[in-house]
C-alpha cells in the first residue's frame, strides 16, 4: 500500500505534465515550458490545494467524481491562458502542439467526468508516453511499464475500478498520440 501511494504522488498528473512541457521545451531548445507549467500544473494545483484547506475538497487527488468538475475547468482555464501567453510570445511549436493535446485531454476528461470518473492518472501517464515516443522514437518505449504500474496504483488504493483504469489510459494515449503530432 505504502509503494502505490507513493507511485500515485510521484507520477501524479500535474507532475507528469509539468515534467513532459519541460523536457518538451528543452528538447525544443528552450525553457519555455517552465513557463507552460505554471499554468498547466502550477496554478491548478494551488488552486485544487486551496480547496482542500477550504475544505471544499477532501484531498488533491479529488475522489470524488461530483468534485472533479470546478478544478478541471478551472485548470482548463488556466492552460488556455497559459497557451495564449506562449501562442503570442511566440513560444515552440513543439510545446504548443502539446498544450494543444492537453487541452483536448482535459475537454474529453472533463465532460466524460461529468458522468464517470475515468482515471486522470493513468490518462496523463499514457499520453506522457505517447508524448515521449513522438519526440523521441522507440527509446521512449522503455516508459511503457509505467502506465500500468500507475494504473496498479490506483487500483490497490481503491481510487478507480480497472475500467476506470484502462479507459483513462486509452483515452489519454489516443489523444496525446494524435493531436501531438499532428499539431508538432
Amino acid at each position: 500500500m505504502r509503494f502505490a501511494r507513493m507511485l500515485t504522488e510521484v507520477f501524479a498528473p500535474g507532475v507528469l505534465v509539468a515534467l513532459l512541457l519541460m523536457v518538451v521545451g528543452l528538447h525544443a531548445g528552450s525553457w519555455w515550458g517552465v513557463g507552460a507549467a505554471v499554468f498547466t500544473a502550477g496554478i491548478p494545483m494551488a488552486y485544487v490545494v486551496r480547496g482542500v484547506r477550504r475544505g471544499r475538497l477532501t484531498s488533491h487527488h479529488i475522489p470524488e467524481r461530483e468534485h472533479r468538475r470546478g478544478p478541471l475547468l478551472f485548470g482548463l482555464a488556466s492552460v488556455l491562458a497559459g497557451t495564449t501567453a506562449l501562442v503570442a510570445l511566440g513560444a515552440p511549436r513543439a510545446l504548443l502542439a502539446l498544450l494543444g493535446a492537453g487541452i483536448t485531454g482535459l475537454v474529453v476528461f472533463t465532460a466524460v467526468t461529468a458522468y464517470w470518473k475515468m482515471s486522470i492518472h493513468a490518462g496523463v501517464a499514457a499520453g506522457t508516453v505517447a508524448v515521449l515516443v513522438a519526440v523521441y522514437g522507440p527509446f521512449a518505449l522503455l516508459a511503457v511499464p509505467l502506465v500500468p504500474l500507475i494504473g496498479w496504483s490506483r487500483l490497490v488504493l481503491k481510487a478507480h475500478t480497472l475500467g476506470q483504469v484502462l479507459a483513462g489510459s486509452l483515452v489519454g494515449a489516443l489523444i496525446a498520440g494524435t493531436v501531438f503530432p499532428l499539431l508538432r
